[in-house]
């Protein structure tokens, strides 16, 4: 963390413009673990100025090249494994064994799902008409990445940038700086040239906004809530850039009578709270068939009772703390507004687990008996909080699962294939997980709706970066 305090720019260290600070605290422990400095337009210029240098050289590289580099940052962030894993265990309190299995293992999943693209990528390509396309790099890359999935996020929007030839500004989430100055450490010792790769601390309305307006940035890729991208799409107007956005969800899972219900229930639930529910494509809304509601109501319950929170620092399969006080008070808010909308209360509640008294912890809550109109199962509580909604048969299920701004994620589950591919079909979102079905590194990640635009990983994820030149008369 001696790097904590300075800015990652033209393959230096530097100290930052801005002498604003702040504390980055542990969730488990509510201590100060370090100082971060905090960015200003200033630090931004000097950043994109740096990009926009690096570009001039690092455009031209030959696709053998960046792969090369490529491989060479797989090694290095293998040998700081352990490093990214205790980061994000500390900043952003995601337990030991799912920062390495999950939050961690991101930075190298995503960098091969990469180079696989990478390789397949065609960077120029005769077309029937005998014109020739070219595939560039875009530009100056202006990178806004979350607290929740840290690495994850910094992996999908830094790699493709390098990949393709481009450059890069990035700005963290100032609430997980570590984790990101651990990465850009990865990124020097890989022995990427100056001006390539840029690091900047700091908040979204200051240096996010200097990001999205500067006229020397070609591309923003932002991830985060609803309303910040929208912040960073008026932003970035003035100068007409490409804007990618992986935004919010309100992701419904549908639960058919005819699935293996014990396992796909039990399972639903878990995923809803994986993470301690801070995901954006978590399943929060659980849409189960009306014969088979009861049954399912007593595996869920049983299941979330289950469910241990526990010391981030410890081994084992619970869940961890939120990630600070004002995501805590937002959860026990809409808590209490579930409680007023008259939904049932199914497990947890209000409050601190059992015994604890220190760190940001809740406990796994359901609630049942929800109606699609009320606020808990329209807006993102961001929490392991579970909402359960019964419905008849399939047409009300796809009509309450669509009802919804967003459309990153849906889950599906039931034992008839032919039902799975029809409702899959018309359900509104970016991904559909059928039966515990998984992503998988190298395909791609996005949503419809207010989810965002754009796609992330593999190879979609690389053509945001390019930019497309058609030559005629060639032939």
């Amino acid at each position: 963390m001696l790097n904590l305090t300075k800015f990652y720019i033209d393959g230096k260290w530097v100290a930052p413009q801005s002498s604003v600070t702040l504390p980055v605290l542990n969730p488990a422990t509510e201590a100060q673990i370090g100082t971060v400095s905090m960015g200003n337009a200033q630090d931004v210029d000097r950043a994109v100025a740096a990009a926009k240098a690096g570009f001039v050289d690092f455009s031209t590289t030959s696709k053998a090249d960046r792969l090369d580099l490529l491989h060479r940052l797989k090694s290095a962030t293998e040998r700081r494994f352990e490093d990214l894993a205790q980061a994000m265990r500390m900043e952003m309190g995601a337990p030991i064994t799912m920062a390495r299995s999950a939050q961690a293992d991101a930075a190298i999943g995503h960098l091969q799902g990469f180079i696989d693209a990478l390789e397949q990528l065609d960077e120029r390509q005769v077309l029937a008409n005998g014109d020739v396309l070219l595939r560039e790099p875009i530009g100056v890359c202006g990178l806004i990445t979350p607290w929740n999935w840290p690495m994850n996020q910094i992996a999908l929007k830094v790699i493709p940038a390098l990949a393709t030839g481009s450059t890069c500004v990035l700005k963290p989430s100032e609430h997980t700086p570590i984790s990101a100055m651990v990465y850009a450490e990865i990124i020097d010792e890989a022995g990427y040239p100056p001006g390539v790769f840029n690091l900047v601390n700091g908040d979204g309305p200051t240096v996010g906004a200097a990001l999205s307006r500067h006229p020397d940035v070609q591309m923003m890729s932002f991830t985060g809530s609803t309303r910040a991208g929208i912040a960073v799409t008026r932003d970035a107007a003035e100068t007409v850039k490409r804007v990618t956005l992986e935004l919010g969800g309100k992701s419904p899972n549908l639960v058919f009578a005819d699935c293996d219900l014990e396992t796909r229930v039990a399972e639903s639930v878990r995923e809803c709270m994986f993470n301690t529910g801070q995901s954006c494509d978590a399943p929060t809304r659980l849409l189960v068939e009306r014969a088979c509601y009861d049954d399912a109501l007593r595996i869920a319950k049983r299941t979330a009772e289950s469910i241990a929170v526990g010391d981030p620092a410890q081994d084992g399969d619970h869940i961890g703390p939120l990630f600070d006080k004002i995501q805590f008070d937002r959860v026990q808010s809409m808590i209490e507004v579930g409680l007023a909308e008259g939904a049932r209360l199914l497990a947890g509640g209000l409050g601190r687990p059992d015994g604890v008294t220190t760190g940001w912890f809740v406990k796994p809550t359901i609630f049942a008996d929800v109606s699609n109109d009320m606020r808990i199962a329209q807006e993102e509580i961001f929490g392991p909080v579970l909402v359960i909604i019964p419905f008849e048969d399939e047409a009300e299920a796809i009509e309450i699962a669509n009802d919804t701004p967003y459309g990153l994620a849906a889950y599906l589950q039931t034992g008839d294939p032919g039902r799975a591919l029809r409702v899959a079909g018309r359900l509104r979102a970016g991904a559909i997980h059928i039966n515990g079905g998984g992503f998988n590194y190298g395909s791609p990640f996005g949503g419809y709706k207010q989810s965002g635009n754009g796609r992330e990983g593999g190879l979609m994820g690389l053509e945001d970066y390019l930019e497309t030149k058609t030559l005629h008369g060639l032939g």
